[in-house]
């Protein structure tokens, strides 16, 4: 039944996407000519309506290839308004660009405009209302999908308490089927050995199987294929390794064998590194321009209040496992303890005017030449020293994958108040969830997040 109901509600939802679509090109166009100041019709709305059928056929195609009508069950609303807004800009841009080659533009660019809004903000609302009604009902037991787990050990325990702590899912676990009994999974109903899954699927015809096995029972992985197979019934697999996998796995092949790559990211893509690099170039030259003279405020009040060096380069771990010197206003005395010692809040060796550009967070604005030179970036995981990352890599599981990009001088971690003091395991998986989800929206939010708390690495490790 949730098969038919899952293929009538994409098929509603998309005739109702192209209805908003269809629409809002009129309205668009009336609001143009007939409300707003300066409504002269050059163009006569009959001739829109050619482009607004063009408009709603590669709208509704963008939406199908950026995944917008795949089950979003497991997607979060902002993926899918960020796929909604995109193609709507491209849309409009694309038709703009070829109303322009055509020497066309007896249209009115300002209705188009108009329409973008009118549509991707209808649009998004009614996704908002779709997902908060469809949460309700899922809340109260409806349109509930029922799922059938195979195995007993951690991974399926995992899963069992994830569908039971978020109910707005829509899961159901109606049993599980394992070699044995198990105590992990004692509130489920146990329905029998793998011996018998075939008849099992036939008498409770879940809608799927989530097969979460142990190492141990692999051998009975061809077996369960088959059933479920020979059922028709919808395989979804969980692998014994899952914790050490990225959220979004990615697969290569090589002579037809294929291969997961446990931890490929966004930022290998050759394109992404060079939009990310090209950011971080022209945002470090106008962030350079723009704070010169509160450096060189800030470098006359470092040479007046104590002896020593303006800038306090020091050691610090960052793409690859290089080392490189990151570049700070030096906010203490002097010392010994640079490279090994904390530094708090209440730290003696802190001039007073160290405390003040410290508590704005002056002293990080010479890493915009660390960002400039290409050894960081204005976002990443902030780097540490390699004194500490020796010791953490023996400690914190998947620490040294934040090396796989540049460190930045604000990053996801940072924003939220996971700095200085905190938990390094908070921290790293902080890190690891930008490194996996790196885009340049992901970018520009941890940039205003930052820019709008103001507060960031106010106890940092430096000197």
């Amino acid at each position: 039944m949730i098969k038919e109901n899952q293929k009538l509600f994409n098929n509603l939802n998309i005739l109702s996407d192209a209805a908003i679509l269809f629409a809002s090109l009129p309205i668009a166009f009336w609001l143009r000519f007939f409300v707003l100041p300066g409504g002269i019709v050059s163009v006569p709305l009959r001739q829109y309506f050619v482009w607004d059928v063009v408009l709603v056929c590669t709208h509704l195609f963008a939406y199908a290839a950026l995944g917008v009508y795949r089950s979003f069950r497991q997607k979060k609303i902002i993926d899918e308004l960020k796929r909604i807004w995109l193609a709507g800009v491209l849309n409009v841009v694309l038709l703009l660009s070829v109303l322009f080659l055509q020497k066309d533009f007896h249209f009115s660019r300002a209705t188009f405009a108009i329409y973008f809004f009118i549509s991707v903000i209808v649009l998004s609302v009614k996704r908002i209302v779709l997902r908060k009604t469809l949460r309700y009902f899922r809340n109260h037991g409806y349109n509930r999908k029922r799922v059938l787990v195979i195995g007993n050990g951690r991974m399926a325990k995992k899963y069992i308490d994830a569908i039971a702590r978020d109910r707005e899912l829509g899961y159901h676990a109606i049993g599980y089927v394992a070699s044995v009994r198990g105590a992990n999974l004692a509130g489920l109903r146990y329905l029998g050995a793998f011996e018998k899954l075939g008849a099992i699927l036939d008498e409770h015809k879940p809608d799927e199987v989530i097969c979460a096995i142990e190492l141990d029972d692999y051998a009975h992985m061809t077996e369960i294929i088959a059933a479920t197979e020979k059922s028709g019934t919808k395989l979804s697999m969980i692998p014994f390794y899952a914790e050490f996998m990225p959220s979004n796995p990615q697969f290569d092949e090589v002579g037809g064998v294929p291969l997961l790559n446990i931890r490929r990211i966004p930022l290998d893509n050759w394109a992404n590194a060079f939009i990310k690099r090209a950011v971080d170039i022209i945002g470090s030259l106008l962030l350079i321009i723009v704070s010169s003279p509160v450096m060189l405020v800030c470098a006359l009040g470092v040479k007046i209040s104590s002896p020593g060096p303006v800038i306090f380069k020091q050691a610090r771990v960052g793409r690859n496992k290089k080392i490189f010197y990151m570049y700070k206003f030096r906010s203490m005395r002097v010392n010994a303890q640079s490279d090994t010692a904390w530094s708090t809040d209440s730290d003696s060796r802190k001039t007073r005017f160290g405390s003040f550009i410290r508590k704005c967070s002056l002293d990080e604005f010479p890493q915009f030449f660390n960002v400039l030179k290409g050894d960081m970036s204005l976002v990443g995981p902030r780097p540490e020293l390699p004194h500490y990352v020796e010791q953490f890599k023996e400690e914190i599981p998947l620490y040294m994958v934040k090396h796989q990009v540049r460190p930045g001088i604000t990053g996801w971690a940072q924003v939220n108040d996971f700095r200085g003091d905190t938990s390094i395991k908070a921290r790293v998986e902080h890190d690891i969830y930008y490194i996996e989800h790196w885009d340049l929206i992901f970018d520009i939010k941890i940039l205003l997040m930052t820019v709008f708390k103001a507060k960031f690495l106010n106890s940092e490790k430096l000197s």
